[in-house]
């Protein structure tokens, strides 16, 4: 048995073992899963038993089992030894100071595994995800994987708080930092180690935000990010103190949104060290990732359409009556919006895939006019003559509706254009 020093601390690890004539498991550590822990004597043992009688049976890589252990003041550290003296794949290593991310910045930079996984000591995710978890990265296929809760063939259990907390977290950082991941914060995901070699010395937050901030400059250095649909049970005695981690991950995407205005964080270089130079793709070719940056675009290409909507309307309406005068002028605004959003919005050039998109225009210009003719028509029964100002406010509302479904149908169909 050897000893690693972490902080000023040995740790115990027990050696792999070779492998037999016959052949059964691989002596070569292929992946190395970290199991950060903070005063957890009593859920330490289960787990990691049950962990790795799961990877001997159903891996089929060399595996091991590192215990971080974050200053823990309870009889954590003296558990995770014996677990690392009695089970062969495991070894543990202690931190004086606690933090997640300090963990798993440690204990990934000294790996000598090819493939850095992670996952919390209760095991709220299914363990049957690991395989589909790493395989990606030991092929070489993809270069971070994640399990995410809010793919639609996820299975969670978990309170209506958490979901909200979660998915309003994950919004936000598509709003700000323009992340194309589903899930920052599930506590299971893995790196391959030449990447995480790069990674790690830009990641400064070493607690909570750990996980993000390392996402996020896997993303803009290009690389490719793998999500994994798991099964994911809420442990209802987790101790994460919500406010203080959601003040703190908002401190951690300020910090990050002024360092990448600033150039402060190396993005340019790092993928040119990783041999990423070519910008990351969009959903949609021509357009910058992100939906609030669509929205903005769509936004202006909105009002300018309803200013010329309402022009056509009341320069027709006394003419040809409200109902023909709303038809013309939102059937003539509805085809040029489609037009100007295919390629202010959506960055679409030339005529591929023009008539579909123009059909869902259609299709989104049909919802509007339902909307505004139902509208006008149920403020005639009410007020037969109403004020010019109500009827045009009316109008308004429901443009705005109509503009949200318009939106979102061209989203969609614009995002699927390859």
């Amino acid at each position: 048995m050897s000893d690693l020093l972490v902080d000023g601390r040995t740790a115990a690890i027990r050696p792999l073992p070779s492998r037999s004539a016959e052949g059964h498991r691989p002596t070569e550590v292929v992946v190395d899963v970290v199991v950060p822990v903070f005063n957890e004597e009593t859920d330490l043992r289960p787990s990691v038993s049950r962990l790795h009688a799961f990877l001997a049976a159903e891996l089929p890589y060399g595996f091991r089992i590192t215990i971080a252990d974050n200053a823990s003041t309870d009889a954590t550290w003296a558990e995770a030894q014996a677990l690392a003296a009695e089970l062969e794949h495991v070894r543990a290593v202690h931190l004086d100071a606690k933090g997640r991310g300090r963990a798993l910045k440690a204990v990934w930079s000294a790996s000598d595994a090819a493939v850095l996984a992670y996952m919390d000591v209760d095991l709220s995710t299914d363990l049957r995800a690991l395989l589909p978890l790493v395989a990606p990265l030991i092929s070489g296929h993809s270069d971070l994987a994640i399990g995410t809760r809010l793919a639609r063939s996820s299975r969670v259990v978990r309170g209506p708080k958490r979901e909200i907390i979660s998915r309003t977290y994950n919004l936000l950082l598509r709003g700000t930092l323009s992340v194309s991941f589903s899930d920052a914060q599930c506590g299971f995901k893995a790196i391959r180690a030449d990447v995480a070699r790069d990674l790690l010395p830009l990641v400064e937050d070493v607690n909570w935000f750990f996980d993000t901030e390392l996402l996020v400059l896997a993303q803009r250095a290009g690389l490719r990010i793998h999500e994994v649909p798991v099964d994911w049970v809420d442990d209802p005695d987790s101790r994460v103190d919500v406010v203080a981690t959601a003040k703190e991950d908002l401190h951690g995407v300020v910090r990050l949104l002024r360092g990448f205005a600033r150039g402060r964080i190396p993005v340019a270089r790092l993928r040119a060290e990783l041999g990423r130079d070519a910008e990351v793709p969009s959903a949609v070719p021509g357009v910058p990732r992100g939906m609030f940056g669509q929205l903005l675009r769509f936004g202006g290409v909105g009002v300018l359409s309803t200013l010329a909507y309402f022009v056509l309307y009341l320069a027709l309406r006394d003419w040809t009556g409200p109902q023909a005068a709303n038809l013309v002028a939102l059937l003539v605004t509805a085809v040029a919006n489609t037009a100007a959003n295919r390629r202010v919005t959506f960055g679409v050039r030339g005529s591929d895939g023009a008539l579909r998109h123009h059909a869902g225009g259609l299709i989104a210009f049909g919802v509007g006019l339902g909307l505004t003719s139902g509208s006008l028509w149920a403020l005639h029964t009410l007020s037969p003559e109403p004020n010019r100002v109500l009827e045009v406010a009316v109008l308004v509302l429901a443009n705005a509706i109509s503009t949200l479904v318009r939106f979102l149908a061209l989203r969609q169909l614009m995002a699927h254009r390859r």
